[in-house]
């Protein structure tokens, strides 16, 4: 009887555990949530810097469709944060619009070129009637991680 009640912790403990391990996928490093600022606070934690080391958790918004090789997350006032990945090392999922993600690494202020934006337009799909419409170049949050937790719930 002691031999069932402990087969049947050991099959629950191995259930829980596996269940917990699926919450999240990890991509790059291995960073932790400890000390995430939320996606809308960035602007107001930069403040005049050019650039921050930090960790911040947001909203997958659009992912590159040929190789999950970028993201942008949402920033709030109706602006999106582009997020790369540090030496091209790792990407993320293709479907993970929508979903809540943890990233540590370097946040920028700067100016993507008129051909970087065409260049993210064709990798996100869009028309080559809507790409022909960029010609200016933007000025934007940009972000190199070096660590990616991506929630699966």
């Amino acid at each position: 009887m002691k031999k069932i009640i402990y087969l049947v912790g050991f099959l629950f403990a191995l259930t829980f555990t596996q269940a917990n391990a699926q919450e999240a996928s990890f991509f790059g490093e291995k960073i932790t949530e400890k000390g995430a600022i939320e996606a809308s606070k960035l602007s107001a934690k930069m403040k005049d810097k050019k650039s921050m080391e930090t960790k911040v958790i947001g909203t997958v918004i659009e992912v590159c469709k040929k190789k999950g090789c970028w993201m942008t997350l949402d920033i709030g006032n109706k602006q999106t944060m582009r997020v790369t990945f540090k030496d091209y090392a790792f990407f993320v999922p293709k479907d993970c619009n929508g979903k809540q993600i943890i990233v540590e690494g370097v946040a920028q202020k700067e100016i993507t070129d008129v051909a970087a934006l065409k260049h993210y337009a064709e990798d996100a799909g869009q028309s080559k009637e809507e790409i022909a419409k960029i010609n200016k170049p933007k000025e934007e949050y940009t972000f190199e991680a070096k660590g990616v937790i991506l929630k699966n719930k």
